[in-house]
């Protein structure tokens, strides 16, 4: 594997340290970058403000800057942070650092050329989302055990939609499945309940940050 060019550049809306608020890293401490722009307008975007503006980043800056934090873990997120080329070069230079990677990708993007060494978290956009249509299905065939499906919940109807897929592609197979509820809109509990009336193979989760930090920029 060739060496990452950490000249090449990226748009950058924040990096900042924090607890992770999901998957199963959740509460370990973590490097997070937010890369800006993103193709998609969920219903429930919680980061609008990472669709435009930024500052142009060199990745060796990048990674300087992560380096000041000295973590053991570093998340890439967005925005879509497949929307830029260039992601695909950070997160190797990241890897080759030694940093646990993880990326969070909203499913719409192709994660093939993605580093085998990080961890894709890949949400699978519901009905409710308002961009089911934007889901790229043949991603599901490139998931391994080492990679997460993250399932946002507006609804019964997306949790229902969500089961029938887990089902006829036996996505709990494949890797660790998360089923989130939209924070103040769907109740926890009333999910909570339907997983364990039907018995689903999936993990619910809350997001920490939101608890913690009432989802404040930076956090």
């Amino acid at each position: 594997m060739s060496p990452a060019n950490t000249a090449a550049q990226l748009r950058i809306t924040e990096i900042f340290y924090s607890l992770q608020g999901e998957t199963h890293r959740v509460g370990l401490p973590t490097v997070f970058i937010r890369l800006t722009g993103c193709p998609l307008r969920c219903t429930y975007c919680d980061t609008a403000y990472a669709f435009t503006g930024g500052e142009t980043v060199a990745i060796a800056d990048i990674l300087g800057q992560v380096a000041a934090y000295a973590p053991r873990y570093v998340t890439v997120t967005g925005g879509e942070p497949l929307a830029q080329k260039n992601c695909i070069v950070l997160l190797r230079a990241l890897c080759d650092a030694g940093y646990q990677v993880s990326l969070e990708t909203g499913g719409a993007m192709d994660i093939s050329a993605v580093d085998a060494r990080v961890m894709r978290v890949v949400d699978i956009k519901t009905p409710g989302s308002g961009e089911l249509a934007k889901n790229r299905w043949e991603n599901l065939a490139l998931l391994t055990a080492h990679d997460e499906i993250k399932f946002v919940l507006c609804d019964e109807a997306d949790y229902h939609w969500a089961q029938e897929l887990i089902e006829q592609h036996r996505l709990d197979a494949k890797c660790p499945v998360l089923f989130s509820p939209v924070h103040d809109v769907l109740n926890p509990t009333r999910l909570a309940e339907w997983i364990l009336r039907d018995r689903l193979p999936v993990r619910l989760q809350v997001q920490l940050h939101k608890i913690l930090w009432n989802n404040a920029a930076g956090h």
